[in-house]
């Protein structure tokens, strides 16, 4: 096996300005048959109770084109199980990303494969890395708010600003 460089594992293959902004189908023409969903400032503002119009627009576009979905958060709160049930998506529970562990899970409720799956998330050190260990498609997004759990907004924004530099990718507002 190849030697992988830390800049690698935490690239993305795409990035893309929102969830909304992806096309489902066209996914789909690429041979993604499932999408694992980052939840907070991905699919819904972070510390949201209730999705967006937008949001549902997105689920139901993509059900249209035939993607099987699920939900993979960091959150493990009654919110996040209420999210997930207002949108008919699964919630794959599992360690903390980047542990794989959700992913797998999710992988699993949706029967695909990681060639055939996607991950749609907005950090770099537990979306992207977590779903590059597991060789998913990974497209990073711009965080839907600027509200962030304290960790993530002093610590890993911090580090994900010089590693969006180091691999010349846009940088997320913070």
């Amino acid at each position: 096996m190849a030697a992988v460089s830390v800049l690698e594992l935490v690239r993305p293959r795409l990035v893309a300005p929102a969830l909304a902004a992806l096309d489902p189908g066209l996914l789909r023409a690429q041979g993604i048959r499932g999408v694992v969903i980052d939840l907070d400032n991905t699919l819904v503002a972070y510390g949201s109770a209730d999705p967006s119009e937008e949001a549902r627009r997105w689920v139901r576009r993509a059900r249209e084109a035939g993607l099987r979905l699920a939900l993979v958060t960091n959150n493990r709160t009654r919110r996040t199980r209420t999210l997930a049930g207002a949108l008919g998506i699964p919630l794959a529970s599992g360690w903390m990303k980047p542990s794989t562990s959700g992913l797998r899970r999710a992988l699993a409720m949706m029967t695909t494969t990681p060639a055939e799956t996607a991950l749609v998330g907005d950090q770099l050190l537990t979306d992207i890395l977590a779903g590059n260990r597991l060789g998913l498609y990974t497209i990073l997004v711009r965080p839907i708010d600027r509200r962030e759990f304290p960790t993530t907004r002093l610590i890993n924004r911090t580090i994900e600003r010089v590693l969006l530099r180091l691999l010349r990718l846009p940088p997320t507002p913070t």
